[in-house]
């Protein structure tokens, strides 16, 4: 019963989590997500964000980690863990123009992801939850002969998935397989001096699956230090759902006239995905994790074709994407496992450099970001809160175009229950 109470719980959490992912892909502020899926995440909880987005060779019987599956068979068998995060992000852009320098701040945030994860025998453990794919949304005009346009964008994908891990010996080998699920919607608005308006909308609406595969191997290197070494693979795939391009005459106020409609099913792909990472990990009085990640995903070979109206013209071009690598390296120091409250503090550093799969033109995209960051325990237990503070930097090479800063606020809440123990009467 506690099983069933359990796994309900989190259902209904997943279902009020699903609005407030929305509400987060909407509080993307990036003009480059316009392009392509949008901006793409990378599954990491508020605690991997604050050590550079690491994950790939992280195991831990208290924390979740969506980026390696392989990862949940580390969860002991009186555990229930799941854990929710959010963020509050400002950030602030400059554009250098043929009228000058253009800037531009603001705010956005709110609910990132929401997961679980519990034990299924000795030597297995499994996980579900919601975590963002990507995320769009823009805001900027421009003046064209005659008239304006104003450019929008919105909306993203969700990944709703469940995973299973083994573990035989040393060894850990686990399998997430997610449903993808969202809208990607792009908004051009003409606007003419006599204060005619229309609307060519194009939305990309994605109701597809994934799956992830990954491994983890413990090297002992005595009773208190142990070397991990991790890797994940997501296959090249046909991208599924459909795509639409649609006009409005917003002041005559008449009906979509929709021009192009098509099946994005080998027209849409997602490429290749590789990714490796190494820890170092020590627990004697003091606990001490270091590791570095990488990431890489074939994204040129990755098809995104034009959309096309009945008689073949083309409504919406179609676009090239660079091949994708991230580096990233994390750290986790606690003082002092057992000590004081503030001894058990934990603390957490990291930074990334990633070359984007976005291309503007000739121009590739890039972002790199440093990250800090503490785990607070509660008094009565093992739960814990995971606050951090990230900032990135992103633009375009070798034309700058649009520089971009961000910084980020994360807040995790990971929730420690024991699952089977029974209290004994006395």
């Amino acid at each position: 019963m506690k099983i069933i109470k359990h796994f309900i719980l989190s259902l209904a959490l997943a279902a009020l989590a699903v609005p407030g992912l929305q509400a987060q892909t909407n509080a993307t502020t990036s003009p480059y997500s316009m392009y392509g899926y949008g901006m793409l995440s990378d599954r990491a909880t508020a605690l991997q964000r604050q050590m550079g987005g690491v994950g790939y060779a992280l195991s831990s019987g208290r924390q979740i980690n969506p980026m390696n599956p392989a990862s949940y068979a580390a969860i002991d068998s009186l555990t229930f863990l799941w854990d929710i995060g959010a963020d509050l992000t400002f950030f602030n852009r400059s554009e250098n123009g043929t009228s000058g320098t253009n800037k531009g701040h603001g705010t956005g945030g709110g609910l990132d992801y929401i997961a679980m994860q519990f034990p299924v025998g000795k030597y297995m453990g499994m996980s579900a939850g919601l975590v963002p794919w990507s995320s769009v949304g823009y805001s900027f005009g421009s003046e064209v002969v005659n008239g304006n346009l104003a450019n929008q964008g919105s909306g993203g994908v969700n990944e709703a998935y469940i995973g299973v891990s083994g573990r035989y010996r040393n060894l850990s080998a686990g399998i997430n397989i997610s449903y993808n699920f969202g809208n990607v919607i792009n908004d051009v608005y003409a606007y003419t001096p006599d204060k005619h308006q229309t609307l060519f909308e194009h939305v990309m609406q994605i109701r597809d699956w994934n799956i992830i595969a990954g491994l983890q191997y413990k090297i002992p290197l005595n009773r208190f230090n142990h070397v991990t070494v991790g890797a994940v693979y997501s296959p090249k795939k046909t991208m599924r759902g459909h795509t639409w391009g649609a006009y409005w005459d917003i002041t005559a106020d008449s009906k979509a006239d929709t021009v192009g409609y098509m099946n994005i099913k080998n027209h849409y792909y997602q490429p290749n995905t590789f990714g490796v990472g190494i820890s170092y990990n020590h627990a004697r009085t003091h606990r001490l994790i270091v590791e570095a990640d990488f990431t890489y995903q074939d994204w040129s070979k990755a098809k995104f074709e034009p959309l096309l109206d009945k008689e073949g013209q083309i409504v919406v071009d179609g676009q090239h994407c660079n091949n994708r690598y991230k580096f990233a390296v994390g750290a986790e120091y606690t003082p002092r496992v057992r000590g004081s409250y503030l001894q058990r503090i934990t603390y957490r550093a990291g930074g990334f450099y990633n070359r984007d799969y976005v291309r503007v033109g000739s121009n590739q995209v890039k972002d790199f970001g440093l990250a800090c960051g503490f785990g607070f325990p509660t008094v009565e237990g093992k739960t814990m809160i995971n606050l951090g503070f990230e900032w990135k930097h992103r633009q375009a090479s070798p034309q700058a175009l649009v520089k971009e800063n961000y910084f980020s606020i994360t807040l995790g809440l990971n929730f420690n229950e024991l699952w089977f123990w029974q209290r004994k009467i006395r």
